[in-house]
């Protein structure tokens, strides 16, 4: 059995951002890298499970911000691999696809007879999603003859279904294409941020996905503000996991550690699954995380009005108590149920507008007005979990503009969402203590070991 190895090197990028339009987030630049390859032994050594990227820096005081150095370990893509099946003269490739590829082109490199394989493909329907998702950095494993004869093929899909298109050739040497779950590794990154402008500018800048600053709003969005109380300076500190095939990352998996210091006040949550069959995240004494109501029904946004007894109405120009917190977003922006409960309205109210009105237990009711329209199966009497989405933002109503008007009623009683104390969701069981401590001590050693190193540079 041989081998040959394809290394891809890839060069820094810059970290220079740009903010990224309604949510302050800096832009991503991607920069192509061009593979070598060279002749290697029977075995390839495998690679760490961890890495960690810290992205600290002292910002300074000016309006114009001067250039950041930080610390960067960045991941060497994945080799391509080829083997050889001595006895039955049979390859098998990997190649990662480029920019601007062909499929002629990529099946050339994969050693297969290009000719003989596109006349089939070109012919099959079901084939057309090997022409429309070339995607650069995809990684196509091929089996292939010592004559060129195709005799497998993995085509990994688009769409984040872990789906692969398999075509095969079979013993009556035709090629039958069907549809197969994609192998999948999964890896555990610890990676740390130091936030200067916004979360998601932050996350960029360390090379964490938007999947994973989204996750983090989720778990400490009942304790902080992510539209308002977010500060420069702020740290967080994540573990989470990351689905890759081949060496390329899919998709993220869910967060199992975090911190996040937030105007010099540390949150912790940790990920524990019970043997009760519960699970979320907990703090490292064991209290729920969650709470019974997010701050938020949108994800980032900006308070646009906030809660009074008292101000001059834009489109009414008279003075009138505003009961409620109205967030600027985009029309169309995706607008998520605070909390657990069932629809009481959904339809259109006076300057309200579009409106959904839910009932969470016995006393506490949220609105959620000028609407878009409506998420599907949003109706009375549905009902709703946490984080749901019931609708989009809109500016139906009496609105100046694309904005959601969100009010919280305890007992029929007005109150202010952003100010008020919010009810916990309920610790965990006594008897999953012990359990807890075993299944979380080792994750949230790691969680120190970042906090270390995240002091070590910022001295």
């Amino acid at each position: 059995m041989f081998a040959t190895l394809r290394r891809l090197l890839k060069y820094p990028k810059s970290l220079a951002a740009n903010e990224k339009v309604q949510i302050l987030t800096q832009a991503r630049r991607f920069s192509d890298a061009k593979p070598w390859s060279f002749w290697a032994g029977v075995g390839v050594a495998g690679a760490a499970l961890f890495g960690m990227v810290a992205a600290f820096g002292t910002a300074p005081s000016s309006a114009e911000i001067a250039p950041i150095l930080r610390p960067v370990l960045e991941d060497l893509a994945r080799p391509a691999i080829e083997t050889i099946d001595v006895a039955a003269d049979v390859f098998v490739r990997e190649e990662r696809i480029q920019r601007g590829d062909t499929v002629a082109a990529l099946l050339s490199r994969l050693g297969a007879d290009a000719d003989e394989t596109l006349a089939y493909l070109r012919n099959e329907r079901r084939a057309d999603p090997i022409f429309r998702q070339m995607s650069p950095g995809k990684v196509v494993t091929a089996k292939v003859s010592r004559d060129g004869t195709l005799l497998s093929l993995v085509f990994p899909l688009n769409g984040g279904k872990d789906q692969a298109l398999a075509v095969e050739r079979d013993e009556a040497n035709q090629y039958r294409i069907s549809e197969q779950a994609l192998p999948l590794e999964t890896h555990i990154l610890m990676k740390s941020a130091e936030i200067r402008h916004s979360l998601f500018g932050a996350t960029d800048a360390a090379g964490i996905p938007d999947g994973v600053a989204t996750q983090l709003a989720d778990i400490f969005g009942g304790d902080i503000d992510f539209h308002r109380d977010i500060r420069k300076g702020d740290r967080f500190s994540v573990i989470f996991e990351s689905i890759s095939h081949l060496g390329k990352m899919v998709r993220t998996g869910r967060i199992l550690a975090a911190e996040f210091v937030n105007d010099g006040r540390t949150y912790r949550a940790v990920w524990f699954e019970g043997s009760d069959g519960r699970n979320g995240y907990y703090t490292a004494e064991g209290k729920n995380i969650r709470k019974v109501f997010l701050r938020s029904p949108l994800e980032f946004s900006r308070v646009t009005s906030g809660f009074s007894g008292g101000r001059f109405h834009p489109v009414l120009k008279e003075v009138r108590a505003h009961r409620g917190i109205d967030f600027g977003a985009p029309t169309g922006t995706r607008v998520k149920a605070t909390g657990d409960g069932v629809v009481e309205f959904a339809g259109r109210k006076g300057g309200y507008g579009n409106l959904v009105v839910l009932r969470h237990q016995s006393q506490y009711q949220t609105y959620y007005g000028h609407l878009h329209g409506f998420a599907a199966g949003i109706r009375k009497g549905a009902r709703v979990a946490q984080g749901d989405v019931i609708g989009y933002v809109g500016t139906t109503g009496i609105s100046t503009g694309p904005h959601l008007h969100y009010e919280f009623h305890v007992g029929g009683v007005h109150r202010n969402p952003l100010a008020m104390v919010l009810p916990a969701a309920p610790p965990l069981a006594a008897a999953q203590m012990a359990l807890f401590r075993d299944s979380t001590q080792g994750i949230l050693a790691r969680l120190d070991e970042i906090r270390g190193t995240n002091l070590a540079l910022l001295e």
